[in-house]
């Protein structure tokens, strides 16, 4: 009886302990899941005041054993691995000029843009463009802001005259391809207190990569106040000797405008936009007016394009030359117009693979190579083409001129289809070329060799041909193909085709005939050195 009491009381103390057992489990198990759902949403709130950062993290940590903690559902859209980032109420970066060419950059913040902003207008650095106020510094910030970001774009906007000072866009740490974009109008300054004691250039863009200037603006050199200082300090063309005005009468000087405060300007004459020791600079669109000396000026530069170009001064505008080149190489200029008081285009020393097409030239002193080896030096030019020009009352059409004196060479030269009108000298070399009274005789010079013209045509008004050539270097290779050059109107002080120590070849019958043309070799010059060719 005892025996049986025990086994039983054991078998009850058992299932009591069971049902105990039990109901602790259920217990525990529903505060764990209360536990974990609690982490979750106060994880979740820390996550939305961090960020994403912080939410990769907290998920790492609670993945490391059993099953993941499933994330809220979201109805329609599948489940991500972790909650979305919030939405922050952080400022949107402004839109960029390239989206909404409408809208204007914002304005510097203590003096800087965010590293986002591609376009820099010179309004939003402080010019006024009243072309009155000195927008200098306005410029200066907005290239320095342009010139830290690549591909960036600098706004000189339309409907504004901006006063702007001597100036320099230079590198060479500034990030490639930067535009230029001239809408507006740039005027240089009159006052003689302006240049000091003079300078060489107003605008320049000095040791830049793939620098474009573009657009419909104006560059206003207000070069009259200059001319009218030193009208006669300036030297005469050679050429300029045998001219006899139709009319008998010397030209006048252009009209000048006053200098502010009647001081008088520099003698050094500033070119108007000049581009150094730059790789691929583009010029297009732009109209140049009025420089003081030279234009447009590329010096030590590879890789240029300039077209669609229009360059305006007075056909009496002392030095105002149009395009300089010097010591540059793969130059293209076509569909520009060139209006000056000196050479339209002129390609000096240092200068190869040069190709311009498709330019109209007058008023001016034609489209010329040189001059070259003044003072006893070397020039080097090759690869020329000058070709599909039009010339219209200009001193000289296609020329090249060389000093006496000097060394070095001038070859692979190609003038060709040249529609000339009123020109007083269509075809040049002058291998004695002097813009001085008088010049010393010396028997060094240039070598000229592989010189070829075609499809010359139109009227001119005092001499057809004049090939001037060493008597010690001859000018060699010389060819013409479909000359045909008219006297404008049959008149006084025409004169015949003149050649001197030229040979070359007649590829067709000219008008009018070129006898003085020596066919083939020269027997007696002397034999060039290493020094003489490039």
């Amino acid at each position: 009886m005892s025996a049986l009491s025990f086994r039983g009381f054991t078998y009850m103390f058992l299932i009591v302990f069971l049902i105990w057992s039990s109901n602790f489990e259920a217990c525990i198990a529903r505060r764990g899941k209360h536990w974990r759902q609690s982490s979750r949403d106060v994880s979740d709130a820390v996550y939305k005041k961090k960020g994403k950062n912080y939410g990769n993290g907290h998920n790492k940590n609670h993945g490391g054993g059993g099953s993941k903690p499933k994330p809220p559902s979201h109805k329609g859209t599948p489940s991500p691995p972790y909650p979305p980032p919030p939405q922050r109420n952080t400022p949107k970066p402004p839109p960029s000029n390239e989206d909404n060419p409408t809208t204007p950059p914002p304005k510097p913040y203590n003096g800087g843009h965010s590293s986002t902003t591609t376009t820099f207008n010179v309004l939003d650095f402080g010019a006024k463009g009243d072309g009155k106020t000195d927008d200098t510094k306005a410029f200066q910030a907005a290239w320095a802001e342009a010139c830290k970001v690549e591909a960036s774009t600098m706004v000189v906007p339309s409907d504004y005259v901006f006063f702007v000072g001597p100036i320099s866009f230079s590198g060479p740490y500034c990030k490639p391809n930067i535009v230029f974009q001239l809408d507006g109008t740039i005027v240089a300054p009159t006052n003689p207190n302006a240049w000091g004691r003079g300078l060489l250039q107003w605008l320049e863009f000095t040791k830049l990569v793939g620098i474009t200037i573009q657009g419909n603006g104006i560059i206003d050199g207000k070069g009259s106040v200059w001319w009218q200082d030193h009208q006669y300090d300036d030297p005469i063309d050679d050429e300029e000797k045998l001219i006899v005005p139709l009319n008998q009468t010397v030209p006048s000087p252009p009209l000048p405008i006053q200098s502010e405060l009647g001081g008088k300007m520099p003698s050094v004459k500033p070119t108007a936009l000049r581009f150094y020791g730059s790789f691929n600079p583009t010029v297009t669109g732009i109209t140049i007016l009025n420089s003081p000396q030279c234009h447009l000026k590329f010096d030590n530069c590879n890789g240029v394009l300039v077209h669609n170009v229009s360059i305006s001064s007075p056909g009496n505008s002392p030095n105002t030359d149009g395009i300089h080149l010097q010591n540059s190489k793969d130059v293209l200029i076509y569909g520009s117009t060139m209006a000056c008081g000196d050479d339209c285009i002129s390609i000096q020393t240092g200068c190869s693979n040069v190709y311009v097409h498709n330019v109209n030239c007058g008023p001016g002193h034609g489209i010329s190579i040189g001059s070259l080896g003044k003072d006893n030096t070397r020039a080097c030019v090759s690869n020329i083409t000058v070709r599909d020009v039009n010339m219209h009352n200009t001193m000289t059409g296609v020329r090249i001129k060389t000093w006496q004196g000097g060394s070095g060479s001038v070859q692979g030269i190609l003038f060709s289809n040249i529609q000339v009108s009123e020109v007083q000298f269509p075809i040049v070399i002058d291998q004695f070329y002097c813009d001085k009274r008088t010049c010393k005789n010396q028997t060094s010079a240039v070598s000229l060799a592989g010189i070829n013209y075609e499809r010359i045509r139109g009227t001119y008004t005092v001499m057809p041909v004049n090939f001037a050539c060493s008597d010690s270097l001859p000018c060699v290779d010389v060819s013409l193909t479909a000359v045909e050059l008219k006297p404008l109107q049959e008149q006084n002080h025409l004169y015949d085709p003149f050649c001197w120590q030229t040979y070359g070849e007649l590829k067709t019958p000219t008008l009018p005939p070129i006898g003085c043309l020596q066919i083939g070799k020269p027997t007696s010059n002397r034999i060039q050195t290493d020094h003489d060719l490039c």
